[in-house]
């Protein structure tokens, strides 16, 4: 009854922290679009060129101390040994407080020999404003952690909520008063990128109330729940050994380069697109401006998958259960299943945008610069998607380093592509770069499970049933946004953002009803293929068996 209850109460802190973890994502991804509208897109290309970099330099800040303190915190509180927790965390908390200090002068310091490397003088300020990020942030993980190893997941939840919504408040309250004192495209960025220093001290603040309220109530146990209302739990598990630096770093380490694979695509674009268009005759300024239209499609194609990261985390546990069970059969059905419906929302999203590009692009960012590009960058949703699923997958099946090697592999493959289609096609050769580079490592992926015996494919279910059905959502959405124009053409209001936000509204919504009927009509999805999906396929299956939308 003990572990029953203790395994429920796991699952709701994962839920909580999963919740939170969507919530926040959304918050930082949708930020960008009132960046371009206020900032304009020099500044939007600026910050799109520094903020990979901070996020490259947190990550490497944290050292994957985090990871490492969760686990030991874990092994000292199933020992009801609290001192031994607490050491850890002290020991973590300063290692990362101090590499991010060293980090942050080092950044700012060298801020312009960065900008000389980037190739772009421009981005000098804004690197000097993304240093004091790196101040404040790893504290605030390190403390995370050590919540984590108690299984209590609200302060997590909370500090993340609570810093994305100050750092996004901080920025547009610098945008407006930069914008407002007449500052050029350098200055907007940089105060731009204040925001993540300021939602660090807001989230490393509630971490330490949370810390607070725990010392104060001396809580201790392996379950421990909301500092205002939790009670403890034991248990008589002894550690082995105290950990140590060493431990801790060996422990980490792993995790900070595998956490380093994710954004290597994105840090390609930032030091060879600029350089590549500055190279091809474009002006600094210019080449910002280029490259913040570039990244114009990113939060749209983020939201996807950010989607699949988010739903990925269902997957590892649930191979890595059916694999410790040796049902070979349901390991199958699960990664066949989840691969094909992940193929068919990236395909479907992808489309979408394509098809809708130019509209939305008004819609959000007031002009239709860069369509082509945006056009082009939709496919990578498709890509992303299944390469965070297949990477989830073989995760879920013990191979870890093989995702991040694919990834490094698409890194580098992004990187000549960059070097051969961006100084002929500008920044629509980044966004075709990137899409090989996804569907590159999205490959490597599923034909590494196929190898293993774990992947069945079937052509119909690949590609003719998709064809067919993303033919229809096309041709929907391609058709409502047409006709949309046309009535607001004639209506007198046609061109500009209201009726680019309507096209973009009602042709979505043309393709998604197209997209769900015709699922049903070819039998894409079975009940019992559904009811296979781990967590919530079963209690879909009887919604939609309600709705007599299966026989």
């Amino acid at each position: 009854m003990k572990s029953e209850t203790q395994g429920s109460k796991l699952l709701q802190g994962a839920f909580i922290l999963s919740a939170a973890a969507i919530f926040s994502k959304l918050i930082g991804t949708l930020q960008k679009i009132p960046l371009q509208n206020l900032g304009g897109d020099a500044a939007f290309g600026i910050y799109n060129t520094v903020y990979p970099l901070y996020t490259i330099l947190v990550t490497v800040a944290m050292l994957g101390l985090p990871s490492a303190i969760s686990r030991f915190v874990a092994e000292a509180s199933a020992a009801q040994d609290e001192q031994e927790g607490r050491r850890v965390l002290r020991l973590s908390a300063g290692i990362t407080a101090v590499c991010g200090l060293i980090l942050g002068v080092l950044v700012y310091t060298g801020a312009p020999v960065i900008a000389m490397w980037v190739g772009n003088s421009h981005i000098t300020s804004a690197l000097r404003s993304s240093a004091w990020g790196l101040a404040v942030v790893p504290l605030m993980a390190a403390l995370r952690g050590y919540f984590q190893g108690l299984h209590n997941m609200m302060p997590t939840a909370v500090s993340q909520v609570v810093e994305q919504s100050v750092r996004v408040a901080v920025m547009i309250a610098l945008l407006l008063y930069l914008t407002a004192a007449g500052a050029d495209a350098a200055g907007i960025a940089a105060g731009a990128l204040l925001g993540p220093a300021g939602g660090g001290l807001a989230g490393l603040a509630v971490m330490l109330l949370y810390w607070r309220s725990y010392r104060r109530r001396g809580l201790q146990g392996v379950m421990l729940q909301d500092p205002v209302q939790g009670k403890p739990a034991t248990a008589e598990v002894r550690p082995e050994r105290s950990a140590n630096a060493r431990k801790l770093l060996a422990y980490g380490l792993p995790v900070m380069l595998g956490a380093l694979a994710v954004p290597l695509i994105s840090l390609v674009d930032v030091f060879t697109v600029p350089r590549l268009l500055t190279g091809s005759g474009s002006s600094e300024t210019a080449a910002m401006a280029q490259f913040g239209i570039y990244n114009r499609g990113l939060p749209l194609v983020q939201i996807v998958t950010m989607l699949a990261t988010s739903l990925s985390v269902v997957f590892i546990p649930a191979l890595a259960e059916a694999k410790f069970q040796r049902n070979e059969g349901l390991i199958r059905t699960r990664i066949t299943l989840s691969l094909r419906w992940f193929w068919l929302l990236g395909l479907a999203a992808s489309v979408g945008l394509a098809v809708l590009a130019e509209p939305v692009n008004t819609a959000l960012y007031g002009d239709a610069a860069g369509s082509s590009a945006m056009t082009w960058l939709a496919f990578t949703a498709a890509g992303g998607s299944v390469s965070i699923i297949s990477a989830a997958l073989l995760q879920g099946l013990g191979a870890v380093r093989a995702p991040a090697l694919h990834l490094l592999a698409a890194a580098v493959l992004k990187a000549a592509l960059n070097l051969l289609l961006v100084p002929q096609q500008g920044i629509t050769g980044a966004a075709i770069a990137g899409v090989a580079a996804h569907l590159f490592a999205a490959a490597l992926n599923v034909l590494l499970l196929y190898r293993q015996g774990y992947l069945r494919l079937r052509f119909a279910d690949a590609l003719l049933k998709p064809a067919a059905l993303l033919a229809g959502l096309g041709l929907a959405a391609a058709a409502v946004s047409l006709g949309v124009g046309r009535a607001a053409d004639a209506a007198g209001f046609g061109g500009g953002r209201t009726a680019a936000l309507a096209q973009s509204l009602l042709g979505v919504l043309a393709g998604c009803a197209v997209f769900a009927a015709g699922a049903v009509a070819l039998r894409l999805l079975s009940e019992n293929e559904l009811r296979q999906l781990p967590g919530f396929g079963p209690r879909l299956a009887d919604k939609l068996k309600k709705l007599r939308l299966f026989p």
